[in-house]
Protein backbone atom coordinates (compact mmCIF):
# COMPACT_ATOMS: atom_id res chain seq x y z
CA UNK A 1 0.00 0.00 0.00
CA UNK A 2 1.45 3.00 -0.95
CA UNK A 3 1.51 6.14 1.47
CA UNK A 4 -0.11 9.51 0.86
CA UNK A 5 1.40 12.57 0.06
CA UNK A 6 1.84 14.95 2.96
CA UNK A 7 -0.58 17.70 2.44
CA UNK A 8 1.02 21.11 1.16
CA UNK A 9 -0.09 24.55 0.25
CA UNK A 10 2.12 24.25 -2.88
CA UNK A 11 0.81 22.27 -5.96
CA UNK A 12 4.14 21.73 -7.06
CA UNK A 13 5.33 20.44 -3.55
CA UNK A 14 2.43 17.73 -3.69
CA UNK A 15 3.12 16.93 -7.35
CA UNK A 16 6.98 16.15 -6.22
CA UNK A 17 6.25 14.22 -3.64
CA UNK A 18 4.00 12.03 -5.73
CA UNK A 19 5.71 8.09 -7.30
CA UNK A 20 5.58 8.40 -10.77
CA UNK A 21 4.25 5.12 -10.83
CA UNK A 22 0.45 3.76 -11.41
CA UNK A 23 -0.79 2.32 -7.97
CA UNK A 24 -1.84 -0.94 -10.56
CA UNK A 25 -1.54 -2.04 -13.82
CA UNK A 26 -2.73 -5.16 -16.46
CA UNK A 27 -2.32 -5.67 -19.48
CA UNK A 28 -4.54 -7.53 -21.78
CA UNK A 29 -3.09 -8.74 -24.90
CA UNK A 30 -6.17 -9.71 -26.40
CA UNK A 31 -7.45 -6.26 -26.79
CA UNK A 32 -4.01 -4.66 -27.37
CA UNK A 33 -4.91 -2.41 -24.04
CA UNK A 34 -2.92 -1.53 -21.17
CA UNK A 35 -4.50 -0.57 -18.10
CA UNK A 36 -3.89 1.32 -14.81
CA UNK A 37 -5.09 3.24 -11.63
CA UNK A 38 -3.33 6.59 -11.55
CA UNK A 39 -2.25 8.12 -8.51
CA UNK A 40 -5.83 9.96 -8.46
CA UNK A 41 -7.70 6.70 -8.62
CA UNK A 42 -9.06 6.96 -11.89
CA UNK A 43 -8.92 3.85 -14.28
CA UNK A 44 -6.65 4.84 -18.13
CA UNK A 45 -6.77 2.56 -20.41
CA UNK A 46 -4.46 2.84 -23.25
CA UNK A 47 -3.71 0.94 -26.54
CA UNK A 48 -0.39 -0.90 -26.76
CA UNK A 49 2.25 0.96 -29.50
CA UNK A 50 3.85 -2.59 -30.52
CA UNK A 51 1.50 -2.05 -33.81
CA UNK A 52 3.64 0.40 -34.88
CA UNK A 53 6.85 -1.28 -35.19
CA UNK A 54 5.65 -3.08 -37.37
CA UNK A 55 5.06 -0.42 -40.08
CA UNK A 56 7.47 0.09 -42.34
CA UNK A 57 8.96 3.45 -43.87
CA UNK A 58 7.61 3.45 -47.26
CA UNK A 59 8.28 7.45 -47.82
CA UNK A 60 12.36 7.39 -47.47
CA UNK A 61 14.15 11.11 -47.01
CA UNK A 62 15.98 11.82 -50.05
CA UNK A 63 19.67 12.39 -49.64
CA UNK A 64 21.69 15.08 -51.14
CA UNK A 65 24.30 13.98 -53.66
CA UNK A 66 27.31 16.74 -53.16
CA UNK A 67 28.88 15.43 -56.67
CA UNK A 68 25.50 17.25 -58.46
CA UNK A 69 25.22 20.71 -59.25
CA UNK A 70 23.86 22.28 -55.94
CA UNK A 71 21.89 24.40 -59.06
CA UNK A 72 19.43 21.25 -59.15
CA UNK A 73 19.03 21.24 -55.03
CA UNK A 74 18.01 24.73 -55.85
CA UNK A 75 15.47 24.06 -58.32
CA UNK A 76 13.50 21.86 -56.35
CA UNK A 77 13.03 24.60 -53.55
CA UNK A 78 11.68 27.16 -56.05
CA UNK A 79 9.64 24.77 -57.64
CA UNK A 80 7.68 23.84 -54.06
CA UNK A 81 7.72 27.54 -53.51
CA UNK A 82 5.83 27.84 -56.62
CA UNK A 83 3.64 24.25 -56.56
CA UNK A 84 -0.12 24.56 -56.35
CA UNK A 85 -1.77 21.76 -54.24
CA UNK A 86 -3.20 20.01 -57.39
CA UNK A 87 -2.23 19.31 -60.58
CA UNK A 88 -2.96 21.88 -63.15
CA UNK A 89 -1.13 20.09 -65.92
CA UNK A 90 1.82 21.92 -66.55
CA UNK A 91 4.61 19.95 -64.82
CA UNK A 92 7.25 20.80 -67.51
CA UNK A 93 6.71 24.34 -67.79
CA UNK A 94 6.84 24.54 -64.01
CA UNK A 95 10.16 21.97 -63.83
CA UNK A 96 11.51 24.04 -66.85
CA UNK A 97 10.99 27.57 -64.88
CA UNK A 98 12.37 26.35 -61.43
CA UNK A 99 15.29 25.03 -63.25
CA UNK A 100 16.27 27.96 -65.17
CA UNK A 101 15.01 30.21 -62.06
CA UNK A 102 17.93 28.34 -59.76
CA UNK A 103 20.50 28.67 -62.83
CA UNK A 104 20.58 24.68 -63.90
CA UNK A 105 20.23 25.44 -67.31
CA UNK A 106 21.29 28.64 -69.06
CA UNK A 107 18.05 28.96 -71.60
CA UNK A 108 14.47 27.86 -71.16
CA UNK A 109 14.12 24.67 -72.76
CA UNK A 110 11.69 24.71 -75.66
CA UNK A 111 10.42 20.87 -76.21
CA UNK A 112 6.45 21.19 -75.17
CA UNK A 113 6.02 17.16 -73.95
CA UNK A 114 7.09 16.28 -70.91
CA UNK A 115 8.52 12.96 -71.99
CA UNK A 116 10.56 14.72 -74.41
CA UNK A 117 12.23 16.53 -71.60
CA UNK A 118 15.26 13.56 -71.01
CA UNK A 119 16.43 13.97 -74.57
CA UNK A 120 16.38 17.79 -74.30
CA UNK A 121 18.00 18.04 -71.29
CA UNK A 122 20.84 15.71 -71.87
CA UNK A 123 21.72 16.78 -75.48
CA UNK A 124 21.59 20.53 -74.46
CA UNK A 125 22.21 20.98 -71.00
CA UNK A 126 24.31 18.71 -70.15
CA UNK A 127 22.19 16.58 -67.92
CA UNK A 128 23.45 12.23 -67.59
CA UNK A 129 20.71 9.68 -66.81
CA UNK A 130 22.08 8.54 -63.32
CA UNK A 131 21.92 4.31 -62.61
CA UNK A 132 18.41 4.92 -60.66
CA UNK A 133 15.62 2.83 -61.34
CA UNK A 134 13.33 3.82 -58.08
CA UNK A 135 12.04 7.68 -57.70
CA UNK A 136 12.31 7.11 -54.04
CA UNK A 137 16.41 6.40 -54.38
CA UNK A 138 17.00 9.40 -56.71
CA UNK A 139 18.72 12.49 -54.85
CA UNK A 140 17.85 16.10 -54.34
CA UNK A 141 17.15 17.93 -56.97
CA UNK A 142 17.22 15.22 -60.24
CA UNK A 143 14.64 15.00 -62.56
CA UNK A 144 12.86 12.37 -63.28
CA UNK A 145 11.12 11.92 -66.42
CA UNK A 146 8.01 9.42 -67.48
CA UNK A 147 6.27 8.10 -70.43
CA UNK A 148 2.91 7.47 -71.26
CA UNK A 149 0.88 5.92 -74.04
CA UNK A 150 -0.43 8.86 -76.31
CA UNK A 151 -0.48 11.53 -72.99
CA UNK A 152 2.31 14.21 -72.91
CA UNK A 153 4.03 12.30 -69.83
CA UNK A 154 5.42 13.79 -66.31
CA UNK A 155 8.34 15.40 -65.34
CA UNK A 156 8.66 16.28 -61.49
CA UNK A 157 11.78 16.83 -59.20
CA UNK A 158 13.14 15.32 -56.30
CA UNK A 159 12.92 17.26 -52.89
CA UNK A 160 14.16 15.83 -49.60
CA UNK A 161 10.98 14.56 -48.27
CA UNK A 162 9.02 13.81 -51.95
CA UNK A 163 8.19 14.98 -55.42
CA UNK A 164 7.30 18.41 -56.97
CA UNK A 165 6.01 19.79 -60.51
CA UNK A 166 3.32 21.85 -60.39
CA UNK A 167 1.97 20.68 -57.64
CA UNK A 168 3.71 18.51 -54.51
CA UNK A 169 3.06 15.04 -53.60
CA UNK A 170 4.99 12.43 -51.09
CA UNK A 171 4.72 9.57 -53.84
CA UNK A 172 6.50 9.48 -57.03
CA UNK A 173 4.21 9.01 -60.52
CA UNK A 174 2.45 5.88 -61.05
CA UNK A 175 3.77 6.69 -65.06
CA UNK A 176 6.59 4.35 -66.73
CA UNK A 177 9.77 6.11 -65.75
CA UNK A 178 12.06 6.63 -68.40
CA UNK A 179 15.18 7.74 -65.96
CA UNK A 180 16.48 9.79 -63.62
CA UNK A 181 18.64 12.89 -64.97
CA UNK A 182 20.92 15.57 -63.00
CA UNK A 183 24.52 17.33 -63.93
CA UNK A 184 26.98 17.50 -62.03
Amino acid sequence: MRASAPISASPLAAVAAEPAAPASATLDIELEQFTYTDPNGQIVSVPLVEESSKRKLTKPIAKVDPTLDPALARAATIAQERANAHSKSKCWRYVKEALLAAGAVDSYPKTALAKEAADELVNDYGFKQLPVTDPYAAPVGAVLVYTAKGAPGHVELRTRTGFVSDFKTETPSKRKLVGVFAKG
